[in-house]
């Protein structure tokens, strides 16, 4: 006969238990048998804890702890080609960017043809801004070009009331509170009025006394330029 081989039962016991083969029946103290690791399993609420939060909100769950909406990659591509601008609005700031373009175009050829003594055509120019394009705050600039060029051709009751609005808009700029002085000394003979203006363009720039400067920088038409003389030299 072979020899018999020895039960292992008693190796899942501890040594102070004793054997059920030995005893012959069931010790009803002993203690229920244990896991080797002690490392409690992780709970599905323990898992949902430990996940960060926007992956939560990007697969919700639902009260089971299942995922029950599917992240599509298109949803993806959705998000990265959002454009908050829409095509109308884009449309309207092309629209309005061709027209600043124009007026700047048109406002240069003006001044242009005034740096060269061409004052009709300079008041072509300088009206086609005032009344196309008035809806622009720079528009009260091309009002001063006009305002010179009128005073030139001789319309200078227009010019002056031209230059009288201007300064109330374009209020701080010193090229019209000098022009309006030089204006107002020698056609509305108003002396007190125009040393206000002077006042107000000399403290903003001082060259306004040179009549140089009004002749070769600013490029003054050569009626106000004898106007300003008048009234510098108090003529």
């Amino acid at each position: 006969m072979g020899a018999s081989k020895a039960p292992i039962s008693h190796l899942l016991f501890s040594p102070s238990s004793p054997s059920p083969r030995k005893s012959g029946t069931l010790n009803s103290n002993a203690k229920p048998l244990k896991p080797v690791s002690k490392t409690p399993l992780p709970s599905r609420r323990l898992f949902l804890f430990s996940v960060p939060l926007p992956t939560l909100l990007l697969f919700p769950l639902s009260s089971s702890g299942v995922n029950t909406n599917t992240i599509q990659p298109s949803s993806f591509y959705s998000v990265a080609s959002f454009d908050p601008v829409s095509s109308g609005e884009r449309e309207a700031s092309a629209a309005i960017s061709q027209r600043v373009s124009e007026a700047v175009e048109l406002l240069d050829k003006g001044r242009e043809l005034q740096a060269k003594g061409d004052f009709n055509q300079a008041l072509e120019y300088f009206t086609q801004i005032v009344e196309k394009y008035k809806d622009f705050a720079f528009s009260d600039y091309a009002r001063v070009g006009r305002a010179l060029a009128l005073y030139e051709v001789g319309d200078r009751e227009e010019a002056i009331a031209e230059m009288e609005d201007v300064s109330i808009s374009l209020k701080g700029y010193p090229e019209v509170h000098a022009a309006l002085a030089a204006a107002l000394y020698v056609d509305k003979h108003a002396a007190l009025l125009a040393e206000n203006q002077f006042t107000i363009a000399t403290l903003l720039d001082p060259h306004y006394t040179d009549l140089s400067y009004v002749k070769e920088t600013r490029h003054w038409p050569p009626s106000l330029i004898t106007s300003l003389q008048h009234f510098i030299t108090l003529s």
